[in-house]
């Protein structure tokens, strides 16, 4: 399964879709990023007059690639329109923040996938390279 079909098989839409590419996937990790436009309409109040992206939004962002992505890939045809993806837990630890118009880049390694559960470790990284949040993140992926 390639990139393309990948993001094609996200159960997300705008605005609630954080995934603009993947840059590499494979049994063992994906690496993909997204860009935070200012016109996000969670900047309008968080905080006033000096907007940060939510750490739930950063958790996601990471959640939707660094799992969901990696949980496509590894299902593969097995996936169906009907299959469901629900996250498990996570621990984040939150270094900098991120801000409007900021690119970001998530890595997640696999820790492991047995029995439609996945484990990954992810990190986010900034445009300079910089770490910007990183931890664990497990999600059930139920087949129909």
């Amino acid at each position: 399964m390639n990139t393309e079909e990948i993001l094609r098989k996200l159960p997300y839409s705008p605005p609630f879709l954080f995934v603009d590419n993947l840059l590499s996937v494979d049994e063992n990790g994906v690496t993909g990023n997204f860009t935070f436009k200012d016109n996000l309409d969670f900047y309008k109040g968080h905080f006033k007059n000096n907007p940060v992206t939510p750490g739930v939004i950063l958790t996601e962002m990471m959640a939707q690639i660094g799992l969901v992505c990696l949980g496509i890939y590894l299902v593969g045809n097995d996936l169906t329109e009907e299959s469901q993806i629900g996250l498990t837990s996570t621990e984040i630890e939150f270094l900098k923040p991120v801000f409007p118009n900021e690119k970001v880049t998530v890595i997640s390694e696999k820790i492991y996938f047995r029995f439609n559960k996945l484990k990954c470790k992810v990190k986010m990284l900034n445009q300079k390279s910089e770490i910007v949040c990183e931890g664990t993140i497990a999600g059930i992926i139920k087949i129909s």
